[in-house]
């Protein structure tokens, strides 16, 4: 499985140890950086949360901390949206593991309408925005569109 990548949204628990001032709760903006105290804007989108913790101990390293010891692990991830044929449309928080079939029943389940089979997915590729039909069983990422389409009679 590929590393998790981060992105606009995410929340990140940074801790440096024995700093408790700057052990906190970070989200990454729409700029994709998160906002650290004494360094300023650190690059978030795209990197795993391990390149985070080298990223801020190097800063910290340039004039504010001796030896800096830094964990960063996800708080919360960025949310999922769900559209089209279910109770109730929405933004809804993205759960490790989550499938199209957890988050459509977390959305209120089908509507009477839906097509029940499949569904369509936007999920950002590589930087691309791409769009494809996958099983109700498939597994979602943080950030994916899901739209449930309704069934032809």
């Amino acid at each position: 499985m590929r590393p998790y990548l981060l992105d606009s949204g995410d929340r990140l628990r940074v801790t440096v140890f024995e700093q408790d001032e700057l052990t906190n709760v970070y989200s990454v903006d729409q700029a994709g950086y998160i906002s650290f105290p004494l360094v300023g804007a650190v690059p978030a989108r795209g990197h795993t949360t391990g390149q985070m913790e080298s990223q801020i101990a190097q800063r910290l390293r340039g004039g504010y901390l001796r030896d800096p010891d830094v964990s960063v692990e996800i708080d919360r991830y960025r949310p999922i949206f769900i559209m089209g044929e279910v109770g109730a449309a929405g933004q809804y928080s993205y759960v490790p593991g989550m499938t199209v079939q957890k988050a459509i029943a977390a959305a209120g389940g089908f509507s009477p309408r839906a097509q029940q089979g499949n569904v369509d997915i936007t999920r950002v590729v590589n930087g691309k925005v791409m769009t494809g039909r996958v099983l109700t069983s498939d597994p979602l990422l943080p950030g994916d569109t899901i739209y449930v389409r309704e069934r032809l009679f």
